[in-house]
């Protein structure tokens, strides 16, 4: 089955239930589906082929949601792209998978334009405002296909439908290939474990859906349930609650910076959100401290979910009710809970045998969300998926019960305020500063961000520069939450005697010891 056709069922069987609402304009399933399936045959028609990968550029909106049902309709696969991407990234992200097709918001018109020269791949820019030469209208697509018939494409399960890129230890950012059968197993997961939907469940989208919070939408759509997209491109908690209120808001995605920020707001108790039965979050540390004081002002809503995008958010998972402060249960506060239904997790060692309960290894899962592998990269597909089981690269260990507790990363990768940083790609560009002679990228404990980015930068001899002009540089190059948000500088950075730089030793002159969920 397309998953395409989740949008299809929902309205056939909801077409006059509120679909997308975004500010002032409500779209029922019935037109949402017309919509996507005008832009679907609109990219028949400009010969997108099974399978051909298609950039979605846009800030969270509703054509964003209707553009990736479009597209998993006509059979293609979608390349989300992060709306904070400068053009470099933007650049990387569509010639890596040869994307054929790029919709793009109004806001990336001008740079679109730009690049395109540097896209040989790209055969056309659909833009969802008004369209400048070289450019198609993404509303001339609706119009001019709009009501006539378009049926889904059928295609096997294991066909390509989201590549998500995302960040090893080594090389550029890398696309998991997510499968229309991966995504399908997600959301039915989804709706099982995290929230037990019903179509008159309203939800709210407040995390970008280019990222994790894109698989929300498909349990959503599974269950026909309005949606409701936040409409500012930052996260405003006046306008979370308010929206929670007059909509009677049941479920949201949040991550566990937007949750501090709620935390952090002195008027929160003054707002209706009582609605709120299911508040998941994942895909960054949360302090034990902080999720206790959300417990008590917000309520027993929370749910925690743990996986990458390798395996999309399907991992492991902590329920609403297991979420106690006292007690014998009340240390699983600290984990990540348990294996999700019809999914294994186990601790291995080096040699990939598992370990006895209560003993450290790595935290490995398999099942039927993890991806086909990374694209067009066979070595490190290999290397991931070994004898059958997806290496999280993260250290851990499970106790009697199956609980899972996270310890550290082996990865590189930093998260920060639930957006993956990959060190190497920092310091690849901080490299080009003509002060700097070494640099070293890592994550440092914050409480506000989960994670920060901090570079230490030994600097070439007799040089002088600023953190702030350091941080500025790095900001001309990538997206604003890459960038450092610490800049320090020292003689030297440890190194092996097999000059290998010890991140591990230059993490443990900033780290505390941390409790984490």
């Amino acid at each position: 089955m397309n998953i395409g056709d989740f949008l299809t069922r929902a309205a056939e069987h909801h077409p006059n239930q509120p679909a997308l609402i975004w500010g002032d304009q409500v779209l029922t399933y019935s037109e949402t589906n017309r919509r996507a399936d005008s832009i679907a045959r609109g990219l028949r028609r400009l010969g997108l082929e099974r399978g051909a990968r298609v950039g979605i550029l846009q800030w969270n909106c509703p054509q964003l949601i209707e553009s990736y049902f479009a597209v998993w309709k006509a059979g293609g696969c979608i390349v989300p792209l992060n709306a904070r991407f400068v053009a470099e990234e933007v650049i990387y992200h569509l010639s890596d998978p040869r994307a054929t097709a790029v919709i793009f918001g109004v806001e990336f018109r001008e740079m679109m334009n730009q690049i395109r020269s540097a896209l040989p791949s790209v055969k056309h820019l659909v833009c969802t405002g008004e369209p400048i030469e070289g450019q198609i209208g993404y509303e001339e697509l609706v119009a001019e296909n709009f009501g006539k018939n378009q049926s889904t494409v059928d295609v096997p399960e294991d066909d390509l439908a989201w590549l998500f890129y995302t960040s090893g230890t080594t090389g550029r950012p890398k696309g998991a290939m997510l499968t229309h059968g991966n995504l399908m197993f997600m959301a039915i997961s989804w709706v099982a474990d995290l929230m037990r939907l019903e179509p008159e469940d309203v939800g709210l989208h407040a995390a970008p859906l280019t990222h994790g919070a894109g698989f929300h939408t498909l349990a959503l759509m599974l269950k026909a349930c309005p949606q409701v997209i936040l409409k500012p491109h930052r996260f405003e908690v006046e306008g979370f609650c308010k929206t929670v209120a007059n909509h009677r808001v049941s479920n949201t995605w949040l991550v566990p910076t937007q949750i501090k920020m709620l935390l952090n707001y002195s008027e929160l108790e003054k707002w209706d959100v009582s609605s709120l039965k299911w508040v998941v979050y994942g895909g960054a540390p949360m302090y034990v401290e902080d999720l206790k004081e959300a417990l008590r002002r917000i309520g027993p809503v929370f749910v925690q979910l743990y996986g990458q995008g390798e395996t999309p958010m399907t991992g492991t998972y902590l329920r609403a009710r297991e979420h106690v402060t006292e007690g014998p249960q009340a240390k699983r506060l600290a984990s990540c809970g348990h294996a999700r239904s019809g999914m294994e997790v186990k601790i291995l060692n080096a040699e990939d045998k598992e370990v006895q309960r209560n003993e450290t290894g790595e935290i490995c899962v398999r099942g039927p969300t993890v991806m086909k592998g990374y694209w067009e990269r066979p070595e490190a597909t290999g290397e991931a998926l070994r004898n059958g089981w997806l290496h999280t690269g993260d250290v851990g260990y499970m106790d009697q019960y199956g609980y899972v507790y996270i310890l550290d990363r082996t990865k590189d990768m930093i998260i920060s305020g639930g957006s993956n940083v990959y060190p190497r790609e920092v310091e690849e560009v901080l490299l080009q500063h003509p002060a700097i002679s070494e640099v070293c990228v890592i994550g440092v404990p914050d409480k506000f961000w989960g994670e920060a980015v901090k570079a230490v930068v030994v600097l070439k001899k007799e040089a002088k520069v600023s953190a702030e002009e350091i941080i500025a540089f790095a900001g001309q190059h990538m997206a604003g939450y890459k960038k450092p948000k610490s800049v320090d500088f020292v003689s030297e950075i440890p190194r092996s005697a097999y000059n290998k730089v010890l991140k591990r030793e230059l993490r443990d002159r900033y780290l505390g010891k941390r409790q984490e969920g």
